[in-house]
């Protein structure tokens, strides 16, 4: 019998080392993506700021703001090697659990109209749609609207 060992997930904190290699990730899987600066203001701020690394390696990673009993999930990623296993949702699990944590009651998001995948991924997770931001996201032909989602926590 062959046993393959398959490396341990860890959930750990961001921390400015790991900002090169969430920007790359970014760049991979979005068209305008967060930049270096993003990363280190929201790290700088305190914000919430996880990384969900498989031996060594980056998998997928969450920013969220917490403050006055309310988070508001500002970017989740999930490295395109690693797309397509749960990562997303687990991710998202382990932010709405920090968000608990801090005594948020409703985690809060907003989510390009266009992008189907995430907007399953938010519903299958029990999200509500509440609203329409228009015009809230650069588009390669001028802006786009974001759905504004909500969880109860």
């Amino acid at each position: 019998m062959n046993a393959v060992l398959q490396p341990a997930s860890l959930y750990r904190p961001m921390s400015p080392e790991d900002v090169e290699e969430v920007v790359q990730i970014e760049r991979e899987i979005y068209p305008h993506p967060w930049t270096p600066g993003n990363f280190a203001d929201s790290l700088r701020a305190g914000y919430c700021c996880w990384i969900n690394d498989f031996g060594g390696e980056t998998a997928s990673y969450g920013v969220m703001l917490v403050a006055a009993g309310e988070a508001q999930l500002l970017n989740l990623g999930v490295a395109t090697a690693w797309q397509r296993r749960g990562l997303g949702r687990e991710m998202l699990l382990h932010l709405a659990e920090v968000a608990r944590d801090h005594s948020a009651g409703i985690m809060l998001l907003e989510v390009r109209i266009s992008n189907a995948p995430a907007r399953g991924l938010y519903v299958k997770s029990g999200f509500r749609e509440l609203g329409i931001r228009k015009n809230y996201y650069p588009a390669a032909q001028g802006r786009e609207d974001a759905v504004v989602m909500e969880l109860a926590l």
